[in-house]
């Protein structure tokens, strides 16, 4: 039995905070499930995380993420760094690789500087400048390796987002129904309005 699957999802780098942004498409085999699925969360204040994949995978890690931060928070005092959110991310995800969560995960925040990483369904993570998972990639990525560069705007690297997901939109049947997409700087989580197709 196939499951719902969402997809394509990119990061973003840049000089004052990560973008992180995807499309709102969710599918079943070549059904359209979902023309509004959600595939962006907040997990604290300058912390995020965007999943292509199954979608009930991508929520269940989000539902135990959000508990592991309020510990966090409570035991140490503090908000949990970008890069520990990944790590944490990628011991739950090597720890479960034997019933793996079937989804690709970007994790994006603003510490003292704005990181994001990219995490595969086993656990291995890598520190990124840009980086786009799910089944658009490659129309995605092409975008972004012909235009991105070192010290983006944030507004700059937005625009260079919604651009990607946009192509993937048009190339990739799975990808879809227009692009949310989320800002984190030193000021906190902020969702933009959606961009409609």
């Amino acid at each position: 039995m196939s499951a719902t699957k969402g997809t394509t999802t990119v990061g973003v780098v840049c000089k004052d905070g990560v973008v992180l942004a995807a499309d709102r498409r969710a599918t079943l085999g070549n059904m359209v499930t979902s023309k509004e699925v959600t595939k962006v969360f907040q997990i604290d204040d300058h912390l995020g995380i965007a999943g292509a994949g199954l979608v009930g995978d991508i929520l269940s890690l989000v539902r135990l993420l959000r508990a592991e931060a309020k510990l966090y928070r409570a035991e140490v005092g503090r908000e949990m760094s970008v890069k520990a959110l990944a790590m944490l991310v990628s011991n739950i995800l090597h720890g479960n690789r034997h019933l793996p969560y079937f989804a690709w995960f970007l994790v994006g925040g603003y510490d003292v500087v704005p990181r994001l990483y990219s995490i595969d369904a086993a656990g291995g993570v890598t520190e990124e400048r840009f980086v786009v998972a799910g089944s658009g990639m490659e129309f995605a990525l092409a975008i972004l390796e012909e235009n991105f560069s070192e010290g983006l705007s944030l507004k700059e690297g937005v625009d260079l987002a919604v651009r990607a997901v946009k192509a993937a939109i048009k190339r990739d049947v799975y990808t879809g129904e227009g692009v949310t997409v989320v800002t984190i700087t030193k000021e906190g989580y902020r969702e933009l309005e959606p961009v409609l197709k």
